[in-house]
């Protein structure tokens, strides 16, 4: 593989999450500037074209785009088997997308609710990883990242149910990273 220094990404597959507004958009974008293919990851149909054509314009490259609710069970391992078909790898994992939830104190979290910030912040980033392990595993330098935060570790009043799922991100991650030391991952 070869590339330039104006797009040091060039032939890398990189895969983001939550593509389609803020952290996640900007790296999405970010990436394709650097010449990678990007696989853009949102829950509406709209937003991932409007990335797209801002990717476009930027670019002259299309990403493809996965319209996905991460918390649907089996999207992810149907998106790794239609990535494998048709990349054979994945180069980059960006797990950006994530959900605040209700600012509340802990004892009035409402159960459905921290159901939803835990299926969002931290299963569906477990499946993520599970899904596309694989595939990192054939790239020749995968790469994984997840966006967190320091409620994880700092403890603030009402921010429960984030500031507990994003903890639980930042264990499941630091154990795959252990995982991955003798790999090329």
């Amino acid at each position: 593989m070869t590339s330039d220094s104006a797009t040091p990404l060039a032939g890398r597959i990189a895969l983001v999450t939550g593509a389609t507004r803020g952290i996640g958009e900007a790296i999405a974008i970010g990436l394709a500037e650097a010449g990678a293919h990007v696989i853009a990851l949102g829950r509406t149909q709209g937003a991932l074209e409007a990335l797209d054509d801002t990717i476009f314009a930027a670019t002259g490259q299309h990403a493809t785009l996965v319209p996905l609710d991460l918390r649907e069970a089996d999207g992810l391992d149907q998106l790794a088997d239609a990535l494998n078909a048709r990349f054979g790898k994945l180069d980059i994992l960006v797990g950006a997308a994530g959900v605040l939830g209700a600012l509340t104190p802990v004892g009035h979290l409402d159960p459905k609710g921290w159901d939803m910030i835990l299926a969002t912040n931290l299963t569906a980033n477990w499946r993520l990883i599970r899904a596309m392990d694989p595939l990192l595993r054939r790239a020749d330098a995968g790469r994984a990242i997840f966006i967190t935060s320091s409620v994880a570790r700092t403890h603030r009043a009402f921010w429960g149910g984030y500031a507990a799922s994003k903890a639980g991100l930042e264990a499941i991650v630091g154990c795959y990273n252990d995982e991955m030391e003798n790999t090329t991952v």
